[in-house]
């Protein structure tokens, strides 16, 4: 988010706290605008609308196949009668004529989206999308079609086992293509074709799908608890709000549905001004100031005494954690304004004094997630099959593949890889050491001043190891990065 954006987003955002009966209608259609007006300009055409359209498919699709079956009763006088099931057409208009809440949100939706299609014919008042959005015929088709194939998973796939996972690993296959770049870059390839522009300027970065990464996050969620059966019965415009929220769309934090949408009616809270004014200042005070000194992969080869390498490694760590954390205070305090609570997402991750409390604080709500759906999982089945390896062993493997997973969720790169690894090795040789010294370290309890040293120095040793680890993070190859790391240490 700009500044501007940022002022437009918290004047919204005190207007829709005040209309608390109308705020599950404001909400959305604020929601839908925002991620419209957020992504970011693209070279191929057209895609700065298509995609954004795409994340609201995508959303209506996975809450047809998600939401519980509701069992109506039958009319008065009816319920002996067997009529014959209308046609899909039919059912359509049905649905969307009988006008309960869903049909109203549907329609909704696909206003605001032929509204902002229809803004390419405004001369200069166009137009909210970066681009001018496509043909308006185009956009009304692939609406039409959206709109018939959400109608069609909702009636005949809606809980269905298979249709939950496929729905997963869709998901998932899509979320591989835009962070692997060769795959990235032959999409592009592909779509420069369909539009007939230049193939050879084909880039990874012509697909730039903003927000993807927290909507699949989202989205996967919703599925998995639908699969354990404690996803709640939501209506489409409460379950399209919980995923493009516009606060949280582009940095998190990942929020539960359970929690979410129990907040529809909360209160305002004036809190929320400071904690914008907070990340504003941390993001654009201090995280950019400090981008302009921060380790990137220009100065990383041109420096060569490590005293001023090290000063770039610190000026990353701290520009990374101002800027993300910025951002999420940003969020959460747009979220106040309007009656919503986001989850905190950093709790001074620096100043912990052991890497496992400093993940316990550190993007909370991406760790949760992995901890939620992967590692527990990973753990538990491997502590419950037939092969049963030893704790420690289960230990190692659940968080060496956590955390690579975490790595490669930033970019499916060797570096963002590596990262991962760095933090799983130091994760499970924190784990270990705990445990071999749990007694000794129990003995300090009646020495708070030894308690207070052993804290600091293992703040300023986690602050490290993770600043280190920071290297293969921002450096755009594993060689760079090793020789960096050599570097910092006089090789």
């Amino acid at each position: 988010m700009t500044l501007p954006q940022i002022l437009v987003f918290a004047t919204l955002a005190l207007w829709v706290g005040r209309w608390t009966p109308a705020r599950p209608w404001l909400l959305l259609a604020i929601s839908v605008l925002a991620i419209y007006w957020t992504q970011p300009a693209l070279p191929i055409r057209g895609l700065d609308f298509w995609l954004p359209t795409a994340t609201l498919a995508v959303t209506i699709w996975v809450w047809g196949i998600a939401r519980p079956e509701r069992k109506e009763p039958p009319a008065t006088g009816e319920a002996d009668a067997a009529p014959r099931a209308p046609h899909l057409p039919a059912r359509v208009l049905e649905f969307l004529r009988r006008g309960d809440q869903d049909g109203r949100a549907a329609l909704l939706i696909a206003a605001l989206i032929l509204g902002l299609g229809a803004t390419r014919y405004l001369g200069p008042l166009c137009c909210v999308t970066p681009s001018r959005p496509p043909e308006f015929w185009q956009i009304a088709v692939g609406v039409g079609g959206a709109a018939l194939l959400a109608f069609a998973l909702r009636r005949f796939a809606a809980g269905r086992r298979g249709a939950l996972e496929g729905a997963v690993w869709a998901l998932l296959a899509v979320f591989i293509l835009l962070k692997t770049d060769p795959l990235a870059q032959a999409a592009a390839l592909g779509l420069r074709a369909l539009t007939g522009q230049s193939q050879a300027m084909a880039s990874a970065l012509d697909i730039r799908w903003l927000g993807f990464s927290y909507v699949a996050f989202r989205l996967i969620h919703t599925l998995r608890d639908r699969l354990a059966g404690r996803l709640p019965d939501l209506s489409l415009a409460a379950f399209v709000t919980y995923i493009i929220f516009f606060p949280a769309f582009t940095a998190g934090p990942i929020d539960r549905v359970q929690r979410f949408s129990k907040e529809f009616a909360g209160k305002p809270d004036w809190s929320g001004f400071e904690r914008i004014l907070w990340g504003v200042f941390k993001k654009f005070a201090l995280a950019d100031t400090l981008a302009l000194v921060a380790l990137n992969g220009v100065n990383a080869s041109q420096v060569i005494h490590p005293g001023w390498l090290w000063v770039l490694v610190y000026a990353y760590a701290l520009r990374i954690y101002f800027d993300f954390s910025g951002y999420t205070d940003i969020a959460i305090g747009l979220g106040r304004l309007m009656g919503f609570h986001l989850p905190e997402n950093f709790e001074r991750p620096y100043l912990k004094p052991n890497l496992t409390t400093f993940w316990n604080a550190w993007h909370i709500t991406l760790a949760q997630w992995f901890r939620a759906y992967w590692f527990n999982p990973l753990t538990r089945a491997l502590r419950t099959g037939r092969w049963q390896p030893p704790l420690s062993v289960v230990i190692l493997l659940g968080q060496l593949s956590t955390m690579l997973l975490i790595g490669l969720w930033h970019g499916v790169t060797w570096n963002f890889a590596l990262w991962g690894l760095w933090h799983g090795v130091g994760l499970f040789v924190h784990n270990r050491w705990s445990e071999a010294t749990k007694a000794r370290f129990a003995s300090l309890n009646d020495h708070p001043a030894a308690q207070r040293f052993l804290a600091v120095v293992g703040a300023l040793a986690t602050f490290h190891y993770v600043a280190l680890g920071w290297v293969w993070f921002a450096l755009p190859s594993a060689a760079l990065s090793w020789q960096t790391l050599l570097k910092l240490f006089g090789g």
